[in-house]
């Protein structure tokens, strides 16, 4: 279905970029300049130009259909009281998403839950639920601005957790580079 979606969009679109949409910059309609004076309006002065629109090709068509079918999410947690939250959150999107790609940045308050040996509020660790979300592809990272500031190392994180330099660094790059979407609660 979303094969013939985006092949109707290609369809569209090689429609209209054989046809023509003007753009102000070639046709000179000032007074005197223009042999073909049918194209320009009366007393017009701008200029013209016909360019043909942009076509898609079959690699933007692909990597489409490779989006739509694999969306990526990237989760925000900075507070430590969002962890269990976010990780239901997380764990319910999977249900509906299971081909998505997900990563679960922490920082600040929200390293808390990646740490070893921390626990939710209800004392169970959070150990077995990171396992079965990096068994199901889940990313997760920790800040390491946010460790440094508390005068820990990487050896204080869970092993599912991989270090990043700085968590807000991370969250613009998985959005502007990678295309991730974002999730804050």
């Amino acid at each position: 279905m979303i094969r013939k979606f985006v092949s109707a969009v290609v369809l569209l679109v090689a429609l209209v970029g054989s046809s023509a949409y003007a753009s102000p910059d070639a046709l000179d309609c000032s007074p005197g300049n223009n042999p073909d004076a049918t194209k320009c309006g009366p007393d017009s002065d701008s200029q013209v130009q016909f360019t043909p629109a942009p076509v898609a090709t079959a690699g933007s068509v692909d990597k489409l259909l490779l989006s739509a079918a694999h969306p990526k999410v990237v989760f925000q947690i900075n507070q430590a009281a969002d962890a269990t939250t976010v990780l239901r959150f997380v764990t319910n999107y999977l249900i509906a998403e299971p081909a998505a790609e997900v990563v679960v940045v922490g920082y600040a308050g929200g390293v808390d839950f990646l740490l070893k040996g921390a626990k939710d509020p209800e004392g169970k660790p959070y150990g077995d639920r990171l396992q079965a979300l990096a068994g199901q592809g889940v990313s997760f990272r920790a800040c390491g601005n946010t460790l440094k500031s508390r005068k820990l190392t990487g050896d204080a994180v869970v092993p599912q957790a991989t270090v990043v330099p700085g968590a807000v660094n991370e969250i613009i790059r998985l959005q502007t580079r990678e295309g991730y979407a974002y999730f804050r609660h």
